[in-house]
């Protein structure tokens, strides 16, 4: 079976689960600080996992809540079970399972589902982006002040909150509008297929932006660090916009960067 076909049959079945438990949670654990964990999403990863490793038992996983396996191999699949767990404890609608898979340290398929839309963005390296079967493109938007911008804030470190509130601020100032969804995978995803224009966040995971970083490149857009360097999933900024507002956005962010910005935090 074809790489896409399985990350495609996985999240869909764990779709049917995080569909059946919405709003019927009934654990709740903190990873640190306003970062949850639930049993839907420990049901949905090792779901995910059985399915992948049927098909690819030599492959390797690299899941947000069993992390890494031991398996030394060139291919990684990395795994976002329940990409906004905060709004699905809270039973807002809004949240998705994201599915990518590297090579050779090279994310070449990435899919991201969001099951209550039944909305499943896809893309493999060098063939495009789709929404369903439809092929996808960023938005023609060439200002800030014209586009529909997004963003995220990350709990476990203070500076990371008070800076990107200086962020937010800057951009509500000179942008149409700016959101706070709640899942990057799905954030990425919207500025792919241009309901967003720009996207911003500090503090992800690899998990979060594996998928969506490779189906908004697919779709046209572009995806770097604040410093409008080449984005890696591994690295703890993105921003991520149709290309044409990129360089705008950067100077928007340049004006609120903080000291510790530059510090190296999060090694993988």
């Amino acid at each position: 079976m074809e790489y896409i076909e399985v990350a495609r049959k996985a999240a869909h079945q764990a779709g049917i689960i995080l569909r059946e438990n919405l709003g019927r949670v009934k654990e709740v654990e903190y990873k640190s600080k306003n970062s949850l964990v639930t049993e839907v999403d420990r049901s949905s990863e090792d779901l995910i996992i059985r399915i992948i490793k049927a098909e690819f038992p030599n492959h390797s996983i690299f899941a947000e809540e069993s992390g890494k396996d031991s398996i030394n191999s060139r291919y990684r699949w990395i795994i976002d079970p329940l990409d906004g767990t905060t709004n699905y404890t809270h039973t807002y609608p809004f949240f998705s399972v994201s599915i990518a898979l590297e090579i050779e340290e090279e994310i070449s398929m990435g899919l991201v589902y969001d099951p209550l839309k039944e909305e499943t963005f896809s893309a493999e390296k060098r063939n495009g982006a789709k929404l369903n079967n439809n092929t996808i493109d960023v938005s023609a938007s060439t200002k800030v002040e014209e586009s529909n911008l997004c963003t995220g804030f990350i709990h476990t470190q203070d500076w990371m909150v008070e800076e990107n509130i200086v962020h937010f601020g800057n951009f509500i100032r000179r942008a149409r509008a700016v959101r706070r969804d709640g899942s990057a995978a799905l954030d990425l995803c919207y500025v792919a297929c241009g309901r967003f224009d720009g996207f911003w966040e500090m503090g992800l995971n690899p998990w979060d932006t594996a998928a969506g970083n490779l189906i908004l490149e697919e779709a046209g857009g572009r995806v770097t660090d604040f410093g409008g360097n080449k984005y890696s999933i591994y690295g703890e900024e993105i921003v991520a916009t149709n290309g044409l507002i990129h360089d705008e956005v950067l100077k928007v962010l340049s004006l609120g960067r903080s000291n510790k910005s530059s510090e190296s935090r999060i090694k993988y």
